[in-house]
């Protein structure tokens, strides 16, 4: 076997084994709140390899909202991956043809591009595929476990175990948010502006506030915390 596709499923496994707590926590979440099947469940995750993407998703779901709202979430939450490609991009192996990079891109997220970008060789099509393949086999499998406990485990059990996803995206910012104020900015704005739309503006749909609030946060921090040009050499 490819000494590369190798490699990639070796670093994999790191990336695997967070997939598996993180998602199990989705799948219930799939089964609970938006009454999906385990088939379902484990049909998004396999489509759609995104925690923040599949969790609004599924919110949409169980609010019966429209196909134009599930478009603009989704293109809000995930459009950072197109970015990700892009830097990605620039340290691809010479075998990266057109078919190659657009099926690598199906695998980009947040993990995988963190560890693709400390890699010091330039990346093959081989290692991207055996990363992806272990990380995102995790991801499908941790929602597939998750929705079926959904479906056996008691109802105050399940909903416990919901909180796992909540940590995951706790852990993600927490730690920026320490270092640059501007992530702590936006993220406080963006939960008090979430808190204004679920209580005074009860009629404007989940999905729809998440973009509304993700946008204005983004935008007004863009305006509070301009990047200097240092920075942006940098």
């Amino acid at each position: 076997m490819n000494k590369n596709f190798l490699r990639g499923m070796s670093h994999g496994i790191p990336i695997c084994l967070g997939y598996l707590s993180v998602s199990f926590g989705l799948g219930i979440l799939s089964v609970n709140k938006a009454g999906l099947s385990i088939f379902q469940s484990a049909l998004i995750s396999a489509t759609c390899l995104t925690s923040a993407g599949q969790k609004a998703g599924i919110d949409v779901i169980a609010a019966s909202g429209a196909i134009i709202e599930m478009i603009l979430l989704q293109l809000t939450i995930n459009i950072r991956y197109s970015l990700m490609a892009i830097s990605l991009s620039q340290k691809l192996d010479k075998r990266f043809t057109t078919p190659h990079r657009l099926l690598a891109s199906y695998g980009i997220t947040d993990e995988i591009f963190a560890v693709c970008s400390a890699q010091k060789e330039p990346l093959t099509p081989a290692y991207m595929y055996g990363m992806i393949l272990i990380a995102g086999g995790g991801w499908v499998l941790g929602t597939a476990l998750g929705a079926a406990a959904g479906e056996l485990l008691p109802a105050a059990v399940s909903a416990a175990m919901e909180i796992v996803l909540y940590g995951m995206f706790i852990a993600i910012v927490i730690p920026p948010a320490k270092k640059q104020h501007s992530v702590l900015f936006v993220a406080v704005l963006a939960a008090a502006i979430s808190v204004i739309f679920h209580y005074a503006l009860p009629m404007v749909s989940e999905g729809f506030a998440i973009i509304i609030a993700a946008i204005v946060a983004s935008a007004i921090a863009a305006a509070v915390f301009p990047i200097k040009d240092e920075e942006a050499e940098q």
